[in-house]
């Protein structure tokens, strides 16, 4: 009995020790409320949609793994910025000095405010490729694929950077 008695009160003591545990790693601390800004697509070459599919992207990812609530404005955490780079480039060649592979790339920077920790805060440009055959254009399921596989690993990368101690 007595050894049942440790044992629970060890359990409860570790549960508590351990506090807000997230499976994504998320450190939201007393944050409730997120808003990101409209993404400006400022690359050279403008690629229509992008811009919104980004910010809905962000945002989708954030409240799929947070507790946190959208907001228009006056948020405890704010994401904002814009597309620096979307630019395709040939990568490699055949024996007869054609490209066999192409590269999409984008780059995003992005601004992030925590008005209940400022020390949090951060700018910092975030980009992907996606390579993808050269006898492919980049247009229809090929560019829908390019692009989510892209949008993807940045808006993980922008999470793990505002939320996670990683």
């Amino acid at each position: 009995m007595k050894m049942k008695i440790i044992g629970i009160l060890v359990l409860i003591l570790s549960l508590q020790s351990c506090g807000y545990y997230s499976f994504t790693g998320a450190d939201t601390g007393n944050a409730e409320t997120f808003q990101v800004n409209f993404f400006q697509n400022n690359a050279q070459l403008i690629e229509p949609g992008i811009d919104r599919d980004f910010t809905l992207q962000l945002q989708d990812l954030i409240q799929n793994q947070t507790k946190l609530s959208l907001t228009n404005s006056n948020a405890d955490l704010v994401y904002e910025g814009e597309i620096t780079r979307y630019y395709v480039a040939p990568m490699t060649a055949t024996a007869d000095s054609q490209a066999a592979q192409n590269r999409l790339t984008i780059a995003i920077n992005v601004r992030f405010y925590n008005a209940l920790d400022p020390e949090k805060d951060f700018e910092e440009t975030f980009s992907f490729y996606f390579d993808f055959p050269a006898n492919e254009q980049l247009s229809g399921a090929t560019k829908d694929v390019a692009i989510g596989e892209v949008y993807l690993r940045i808006t993980q990368d922008v999470f793990n950077a505002s939320l996670t101690n990683w």
